[in-house]
Order: structure tokens, then C-alpha cells, then sequence
């Protein structure tokens, strides 16, 4: 019954966490301090594999977008748009194999998590304030160079309490991308960077995988689908007439009390 619990606690914290500029990993690794399961290496695979419910939510909000069908145009868009996320994801792939046993064995730590999360804040503050120009209006429209840097910078995100969003979406700022198509490319990316993620991780742990388990993932992947939903309909009318700043302030005060916790 526990796992129980836990799995349905984690999978709306990652379905709520996923698409806002705000760290899941970072949530999941504070969560898990509290919710978590007996074998280690389970709790890793399951953190990586209900990421795969939000992807499946970005499908389904986009799937006008992301699934090729109807008049010729449209699907020239579509496979336009699939070219640039999978451009983007490359740096990922690359540096996570690199770098990802490394990173999970030594940043996985609540001090790390909090720091990224009070630093990306004050960052993502800034940049609002900032006013980037905007070249770019439209998702479809970033060039193919700009959609490899983005996916550089999302690099970032391996460390864990900065993330994936925030990195893709500051990132594409500052290249000239509005609000609106850096939060859309986000979402977009998402999808083969988390599906690479989860391919990963059911490699390394796939063997640990009994009927109980699946049961549990079952449950952390159904919940983190339907939250996810919501919150990419929320968010996408949100960003039309809002700004990053309210998040950037929830990083800091998160950081800031995960700090405390830890030292005083």
C-alpha cells in the first residue's frame, strides 16, 4: 500500500512540475526523501519512467502539431517542426551518456537541487525584466542552428534543480524566441529528450521489474498523464498574458527553505 501511495504522490508531483520553469527532477528528489520505495535502483527507473505520462500528455494537448495527418502543408509542418526537436535533442543524448552516471551518483543531493533552484530563479527573474528582442514568433520558424543551441543549453538541465524547461525556455529567449514559442518548443522538445530518458533507464533497470512494480508504474504514469494535461492547458493560456517572474520567486523561497532545512 505504500508504494501505493507513493506512486500516486510522485506522479502528481511530476505531472504539476514536468512543463513549469521549476525543476521535476529537483521535486522528485526532495519528494523522495519522504515518498519513496525500498529498492534504490526502482525508485531511479521510476522517477525517469512516469516522465513518459507527461510526454504522452504533450501528444496529446499538441497532437495537431506533432501527428501528421490531414493536407500536405500540415504535415510539412509537422515533420518541419519533429526535424528541429530532434535537432535539439542531440546535445542531450550526447552529454547525458557522457555524463549522466556521474551526475546522478554525485549531484542527486538536496543542496545541490536547492542551489540550482535559487540561482535559476534569480536568472529567470532577470531575464523577464529583461526584455529579450523577439525574432521568432512561431515554433515552426526556428532555424535549425537556434534549435541545436537551445538543445545546448537544455544540457544544463542534467543538473539536477535547474530545469529542462526553464534552461529550454530562457534559452530560447535569449535567442530571439518569444514566450509563447519558447514555452511551445519546450513542450515540443520534451518529447524525444524524456523518451531518450526513458529508453535509458528501462535498459539499466529493466531486470528489477516484477508484477508489483509494474502495477506502481502503472498508477505513477496514468497520474502524471492526466496532471500533466492539465497543467501544459493552464500554462499555455498563462504565458499569453503573464510573465516567468512568479515562478522565478517560488524557485527562490523553495531554495531558500531547503537550505534553512539544511543548516539550521
Amino acid at each position: 500500500m505504500q508504494d501505493f501511495v507513493a506512486a500516486l504522490i510522485l506522479g502528481i508531483i511530476e505531472g504539476i512540475t514536468e512543463f513549469l520553469p521549476i525543476s521535476s527532477t529537483g521535486h522528485l528528489i526532495l519528494a523522495n526523501e519522504r515518498f519513496s520505495f525500498d529498492d534504490p535502483r526502482f525508485a531511479a527507473m521510476f522517477d525517469i519512467v512516469i516522465q513518459s505520462g507527461a510526454i504522452l500528455s504533450v501528444i496529446l494537448y499538441f497532437r495537431r502539431r506533432l501527428l501528421p495527418s490531414g493536407e500536405k502543408v500540415r504535415r510539412k509542418q509537422v515533420f518541419s517542426l519533429w526535424r528541429r526537436a530532434i535537432v535539439g535533442v542531440v546535445p542531450a543524448i550526447f552529454f547525458g551518456a557522457l555524463f549522466g552516471t556521474f551526475i546522478e551518483e554525485h549531484l542527486f543531493t538536496p543542496f545541490v537541487v536547492a542551489s540550482a533552484l535559487f540561482i535559476g530563479g534569480i536568472l529567470l527573474i532577470l531575464i523577464e525584466k529583461q526584455k529579450c528582442a523577439v525574432h521568432i514568433t512561431n515554433a515552426e520558424e526556428i532555424p535549425l542552428r537556434t534549435a541545436f543551441l537551445i538543445g545546448l543549453i537544455q544540457c544544463l538541465a542534467l543538473i539536477p534543480g535547474v530545469s529542462r524547461s526553464a534552461a529550454t525556455i530562457i534559452g530560447a529567449m535569449l535567442l530571439g524566441v518569444s514566450r509563447v514559442a519558447a514555452a511551445e518548443f519546450s513542450f515540443f522538445l520534451a518529447v524525444p529528450t524524456l523518451l531518450a530518458a526513458t529508453a535509458y533507464s528501462i535498459l539499466k533497470h529493466g531486470a528489477i521489474v516484477g508484477s508489483h512494480q509494474l502495477l506502481v508504474l502503472a498508477i505513477g504514469f496514468s497520474v502524471s498523464l492526466l496532471t500533466a494535461y492539465a497543467v501544459i492547458a493552464l500554462f499555455m493560456r498563462w504565458i499569453t498574458t503573464h510573465t516567468f517572474i512568479p515562478f522565478g520567486w517560488y524557485r527562490i523561497a523553495l531554495g531558500m527553505a531547503v537550505i534553512s532545512r539544511l543548516f539550521l
